[in-house]
């Protein structure tokens, strides 16, 4: 999860963030190249007197017209790529469904008989060592690392959005409809979210926890929930 003052992104934790932060580096060496150009261009025109040849010059016009252009392809590729990269779904192994209401989050293990469980958030008098305050669920997602998951949002009630940003997952969960998105944990660990969208009095109290194990340790976790 997030540090204190940190500025940067949280660690990423599935493939599709880490290309989302490789993506935001990209994009801010072009901003930066594009500001440092603007900045010597207007640094020129302040110390140097421009003859006419410069300003009416038609290979001038052509490059700054041609140059956006090309940082434009630069920029919409990649980013292309990664927006297909997070509609791909190929034979997931297993598939959740989130369901959330006003305000926690319920979800059901569609490949298994009856293993289903609601989530509140944990109040801050039963917190125990360790734990975060407003971030803590009494049941935690857990999934098994290093498999593809696909996950299902809707909504009872309202607008809510289903978010875990060190997996780059970000859903609206609208009352109605199924949404769907997928996901890889490339490590072990527990990973916070919260409802991204203003769902009433209580939006801050719905956190969501994921928390990524081996895959004997969700098949235990499994069977002692269903027996």
């Amino acid at each position: 999860m997030a540090n204190p003052s940190q500025l940067g992104f949280q660690d990423a934790s599935s493939p599709i963030m880490e290309e989302l932060i490789e993506f935001h580096d990209h994009a801010l060496m072009v901003a930066l190249m594009i500001c440092s150009l603007v900045l010597y261009l207007l640094t020129l025109m302040l110390m140097e007197k421009l003859s006419s040849n410069t300003v009416d010059a038609q290979e001038v016009e052509l490059i700054w017209t041609i140059l956006p252009a090309i940082v434009l392809i630069l920029l919409a590729l990649p980013s292309l790529q990664i927006l297909y990269m997070m509609d791909e779904l190929d034979e997931p192994d297993l598939t959740l469904k989130a369901i959330g209401h006003q305000w926690y989050w319920s979800y059901e293990y569609t490949d298994f008989k009856d293993l289903s469980f609601d989530s509140y958030m944990t109040p801050t008098t039963d917190l125990l060592p360790g734990h975060f305050r407003l971030l803590e669920v009494d049941h935690r997602v857990t999934i098994p690392m290093e498999s593809p998951i696909r996950i299902i949002i809707t909504a009872d009630d309202v607008l809510h959005s289903w978010t875990v940003p060190t997996l780059g997952v970000k859903t609206d969960a609208i009352p109605g409809r199924l949404n769907q998105t997928s996901f890889i944990t490339t490590r072990p660990g527990v990973f916070y979210g919260q409802c991204s969208e203003i769902c009433g009095a209580n939006h801050s109290f719905m956190p969501i926890v994921v928390e990524s194990t081996p895959l004997s340790h969700f098949e235990t976790w499994s069977s002692l929930l269903t027996s």
